[in-house]
């Protein structure tokens, strides 16, 4: 993809994936430009979205970005905060954070999924105002659905390796399944 077409793509907006009743809606800061250009979330190559998916066991195998809708079988999908595509995440307001937050809120409270797991407790502090956020499961609800704070998956979160991304998507997969469904 040329510098151009992932420019044309700056603040296109990419479908959700999702449906009612997801075990887990995973839960993005916004688009990068790849993302937008290919209408497919986490599409970046050194994302280590779809790596970490798998190795936390959530599927079965490593899913392409373009597989994405696959998720749905599996009682997963994935929205964002801030829903218009950017070349970084420092290129969005606080406003914005917070407008996302307030929007993702109502969504999540129409589709009543168990978890919603935002990738980047960043952005999850700053949307929902809770400065206090750390990875791993919050106290605030919506509805009935649980929050997780995840690490952010991009490769510039150099500080979490896939191996510590893995096990910490996988304390989310331990309890999004401890009920005993799989």
């Amino acid at each position: 993809m040329t510098p151009g077409e992932l420019e044309a793509a700056r603040d296109r907006l990419v479908p959700d994936v999702v449906a009612d009743g997801l075990r887990v809606l995973f839960c993005g800061i916004n688009p990068g430009l790849m993302t937008a250009a290919t209408g497919h979330h986490f599409a970046r190559p050194g994302n280590r979205f779809w790596p970490v998916l798998h190795a936390s066991g959530f599927t079965p195998r490593r899913l392409q970005p373009s597989e994405q809708h696959e998720l749905l079988g599996y009682g997963l999908g994935i929205t964002n905060v801030v829903a218009r595509a950017s070349a970084r995440a420092d290129e969005l307001s606080d406003e914005e954070y917070r407008e996302g937050g307030r929007l993702l809120a109502e969504k999540v409270a129409r589709l009543r999924p168990r978890w919603l797991a935002v990738a980047g407790v960043t952005a999850y502090r700053v949307a929902f105002g809770d400065k206090r956020a750390r990875i791993g499961p919050q106290e605030r609800t919506i509805g009935t659905t649980r929050i997780w704070a995840l690490p952010n998956p991009s490769g510039l979160n150099a500080h979490w390796t896939l191996a510590t991304m893995a096990e910490e998507f996988g304390r989310l997969r331990a309890a999004a399944y401890a009920d005993g469904d799989s």
